[in-house]
């Protein structure tokens, strides 16, 4: 389906406080949809082996493909993280993970072909940099070895800047990443004790000076607002640090206070944990600051420079959502590997098992550690298009969306467009005969704009984060 043009989203004065805590509710970050509470195990490995097959018989006609290494294992325990990950400081276990990702590789290839090309490669966690250089080579020669690494391609991971130092990076460099991301969270000394994770701006910018010197191609920083002992004043000083930092992305996550799903998380004390009021100015604040600062709101909890490859595709209509957020790739499919990794092949997701007891028996078994997943309906696949057209370009055109799917859109979604009143009357979206747009100030807003049309959301959605 052709891409609609998209709508020059440039927030200028964020929403009102009221109007942006009226919408303060649980609801999906859009990542998938089907968001993964939906996965069943019915969805076997067999029946993803069937979806991997199915792109090999494509052949050239596949969609481009790429790879996610999820790495479990953390040095130190940081109380708001709600990662798949497994804190430990026995050096071995890293050793002995690579064994068994050696092993799903093998059993992935099988089905897919060792002449696979992949676009894109990136490693998540808990901490990638928990393997040592010669490790993370061990990794790298090894995905080498099984696919082939289109030219040009992203060559992303995610870095806790308390486990590198200038010489790693530039381990680092010439193991071929050309994208890193440093998980930044806050600077202040008050809320990095808070939620036990001690790293000093200056190390940070140290880190990234050196990064830049290396050459690296865009650089990324997380944030969080919404932690602990965070303030308007403390955040405040947060984001003028990042100003001068001068990261190319920036990533701003709202802390999902989950402590029944999320064990670490029952060490922060809730009495110390920002109000709602004081969430929604936090996250005001920061989006007025670094706009004002020359950075492109790309949407949700994105900021890139003007002249990053992010802000680029966002002026260009290229921008696309899957499991790691905002991204330039065409859509395409991802092999995700490793314990709890999420993959999407085709019109399925997959899941591997989340324990690495189940992880390593599975492959001990010479199994696929696929243990769940989702083959997609007609109307998932329709409801996914109208989500991620909304999350990526902040319009959907009617009649294309409805030729590409053989519906009579409006009809098809009726109760869908009753539900829209109430946001056509806030001004959050503007709704044609021909189409639906997101306004500037509902782009602030635009996971609601996209739950009107997820027929799954209103079903348990305390899973879920928060929408502000």
């Amino acid at each position: 389906m052709a891409l609609s043009a998209p709508v020059p989203i440039c927030p200028k004065v964020p929403l009102p406080v009221e109007l942006l805590c009226q919408f303060d509710v649980p609801g999906p970050r859009y990542t998938s949809y089907p968001t993964a509470d939906r996965f069943v195990e019915a969805f076997d490995a067999e029946a993803y082996a069937q979806a991997l097959c199915k792109r090999r018989e494509a052949g050239a006609e596949a969609p481009p493909l790429s790879l996610y290494v999820h790495i479990p294992f953390c040095e130190s325990l940081c109380y708001y993280c709600a990662c798949n990950k497994i804190v430990t400081r026995h050096r071995e276990r890293g050793r002995q993970y690579l064994a068994y990702l050696a092993r799903e590789v093998q059993l992935q290839v099988a089905q897919l072909g060792r002449s696979t090309t992949v676009s894109q490669l990136h490693l998540g966690g808990g901490s990638p940099t928990f393997l040592d250089d010669a490790e993370l080579g061990e990794l790298m020669a090894l995905l080498h070895r099984s696919f082939v690494f289109a030219p040009g391609g992203e060559r992303s991971i995610e870095i806790d800047p308390r486990t590198v130092d200038a010489q790693r990076l530039a381990s680092l460099a010439a193991l071929g990443f050309n994208r890193l991301s440093f998980g930044v969270q806050d600077f202040d000394p008050g809320v990095q004790k808070a939620v036990h994770r001690i790293q000093p701006a200056s190390q940070v910018f140290a880190l990234m000076d050196k990064a830049r010197a290396l050459g690296f191609e865009s650089i990324n920083v997380d944030l969080i607002y919404g932690l602990p002992r965070q303030n308007d004043t403390s955040f405040g000083r947060t984001l003028a640090q990042i100003r001068d930092l001068r990261p190319d992305r920036i990533a701003l996550y709202g802390y999902a206070h989950l402590p029944e799903r999320f064990k670490p998380q029952r060490r922060i004390a809730a009495d110390e944990l920002p109000d709602a009021a004081t969430r929604v100015r936090m996250l005001a604040a920061a989006i007025e600051r670094l706009t004002e600062a020359g950075y492109v709101y790309i949407g949700m909890d994105h900021f890139a420079l003007p002249d990053d490859p992010l802000a680029m595709a966002k002026r260009e209509g290229r921008l696309h959502r899957d499991f790691q957020g905002y991204g330039v790739r065409p859509e395409g499919d991802l092999v995700a590997l490793g314990v709890s990794g999420i993959g999407r092949v085709g019109a399925t997701y997959s899941q591997n098992a989340k324990t690495l007891d189940d992880y390593y028996d599975l492959l001990d078994q010479g199994r696929l550690p696929v243990v769940r997943g989702l083959a997609l309906s007609r109307d998932d696949l329709l409801r996914r298009a109208v989500i991620m057209a909304l999350m990526c370009r902040g319009r959907v055109d009617f009649n294309a969306m409805g030729e590409a799917y053989a519906v009579d859109f409006r009809r098809y979604f009726a109760t869908e467009f009753a539900a829209l009143g109430p946001l056509v009357a806030q001004g959050l979206v503007r709704l044609s005969d021909h189409d639906l747009v997101v306004t500037e100030q509902g782009w602030f807003l635009v996971r609601a704009v996209a739950m009107v049309f997820d027929r799954y959301c209103r079903e348990n959605r305390a899973r879920f984060s928060r929408v502000v």
